[in-house]
């Protein structure tokens, strides 16, 4: 008999974390009707200045199966909160979860421009990747070098020896489902490599709150920039000195900080 869920999800806390905001995202994703190519990552959106979308693909899901596969693959995974003893655990899983998202996503672009501009496949300006299956990748690979000896453990039935599960799995998603990013996965599988070897390394919380502090900043500012979102809640104009900025309501004309709500651009299902 399996241990109790509860006592699994204390022993796996960000792996539960991450799982409850992806269900969560696409659960609000269904609801409001969001197609993929709004929040999904491609090479045409990027070069407009869509940044925000290295980190919305990377928690959207296109479908329930989709999120189901990618989640029972991560609980697998989060076994890597539990080997503290040999220099993993949570504190390693959360730095290197953020390190995961962003450079594989980076390394998706980075694979788009080569093709498109390098090789001239045009297919490839509008291809979208979206799905937590790269940072899944990053892990698999890690745990691959790390602990050879685990188990990767697929909707409490199927078992793969995680020494040979990312290539294994990159070569069976790529033939069963057409759909999945082969780029996105092996992207994943580099970045896994890249850290597990330690040609990433150094993370701790110091650098990990910078680099969360710097992920929002360019998301907030690309989100503005590209006029996903409007911030309207602070107004500059010139006043009589123009070295001196006022701020003001943004239908009134005093000197004053506007405090109303953040619109958001409407979208529709794909």
């Amino acid at each position: 008999m399996g241990k109790p869920i509860l006592y699994e999800i204390l022993e796996k806390p960000a792996t539960s974390c991450v799982i409850a905001m992806c269900t969560a995202i696409w659960l609000y994703i269904q609801k409001k009707n969001i197609g993929y190519s709004h929040v999904g990552l491609s090479y045409e959106t990027a070069i407009e200045g869509h940044y925000w979308r290295i980190i919305t693909s990377a928690f959207s899901h296109i479908s329930i199966i989709h999120l189901v596969f990618n989640m029972s693959a991560l609980w697998s995974l989060g076994v890597v909160e539990q080997l503290g003893h040999m220099g993993l655990g949570t504190e390693f899983y959360l730095h290197y979860s953020l390190v995961l998202v962003v450079v594989s996503g980076v390394l998706v672009l980075g694979a788009y421009h080569v093709l498109i501009q390098k090789f001239k496949l045009e297919y490839f300006r509008r291809v979208t990747a979206i799905g937590y299956s790269c940072v899944v990748f990053g892990w698999m690979t890690i745990l691959a070098v790390k602990q050879p000896s685990s188990k990767l453990n697929l909707f409490g039935f199927l078992s793969l020896p995680i020494s040979f599960a990312p290539f294994e799995s990159l070569i069976f998603t790529s033939i069963i489902v057409p759909q999945a990013s082969f780029l996105g996965h092996l992207s994943g599988i580099i970045s896994g490599y890249a850290i597990a070897w330690g040609l990433i390394h150094g993370m701790n919380n110091y650098w990990a709150v910078s680099m969360l502090g710097w992920i929002i900043f360019v998301f907030v500012l690309s989100l503005k920039r590209s006029g996903a979102f409007h911030f309207n809640f602070l107004e500059i104009e010139s006043v009589t000195d123009p070295s001196l900025p006022s701020m003001r309501f943004a239908s009134g004309n005093g000197r004053t900080l506007q405090m109303s709500s953040l619109p958001v651009v409407g979208v529709n299902l794909a």
